[in-house]
């Protein structure tokens, strides 16, 4: 009997603008490798449910996981605590102010089970190139004019794609995140897309959902 990864081949990417169908993917979500960051073929990616995620020094790897990890907005969860946090806190929150100070200090950021980082120079200047043309947004969380948290993701009209988020003191990067859903909620924004499973995402109400259904919201 075949396994899936036989009948489900990894496709490499050229220089012509494409992807193959997400259902293609083999069981760790991996569907091709290779092709480029240019904001064309990110934008490509991001509307056809794919995104990039890889080493440096190592070929583009693109990936459409499934299940995947959505956030409907209205189901945002807020703890006790962070509800103080909210009504009380210090933070001053931003959107676009310091976009590459975010993508750099998500960068730099120690993951726990994670060596190095995936956002390596050519994906910092990708983003930053999306940035300028206005897809890609930031969010950014300050206390006493120091920057101490915030997050970035690709936004696509009525679907918002996040990317990464960091923090430097308790609570900021959920301050920024419970803000980013609280405004989508008010523009009919369909949901955020969270990628994969995380118990930090699932704390906030993020859940996992079929990626056949993620792709219905997406096109929907």
């Amino acid at each position: 009997m075949q396994t899936n990864e036989e009948q489900q081949p990894i496709y490499y990417l050229d220089d012509q603008l494409w992807f193959p169908p997400v259902d293609h993917a083999n069981d760790e979500g991996l569907l091709a490798v290779g092709g480029d960051l240019s904001p064309e073929r990110l934008l490509l990616a991001y509307k056809s449910g794919i995104f990039p995620w890889f080493n440096e020094d190592a070929l583009i790897l693109w990936w459409s996981p499934d299940p995947r990890m959505v956030l409907f907005p209205k189901e945002i969860k807020v703890s006790k605590s962070m509800r103080k946090v909210l009504r009380n806190s210090s933070f001053e929150l931003t959107k676009n102010k310091a976009f590459e100070q975010v993508i750099d200090n998500c960068a730099q950021l120690e993951r726990k089970g994670q060596e190095g980082t995936w956002i390596t120079p050519k994906m910092k200047a990708a983003y930053l190139d999306l940035h300028q043309k206005g897809f890609a947004v930031s969010y950014e969380v300050w206390q006493a004019k120091d920057l101490v948290g915030g997050l970035y993701g690709i936004d696509l009209g009525r679907v918002f794609c996040g990317e990464s988020m960091f923090s430097l003191v308790s609570n900021a990067s959920k301050y920024a995140f419970i803000h980013l859903a609280k405004e989508l909620e008010t523009k009919d924004y369909k949901l955020i897309d969270c990628q994969v499973y995380t118990e930090h995402l699932a704390s906030l109400g993020a859940i996992e959902i079929d990626r056949t259904v993620f792709m219905s919201y997406l096109k929907g």
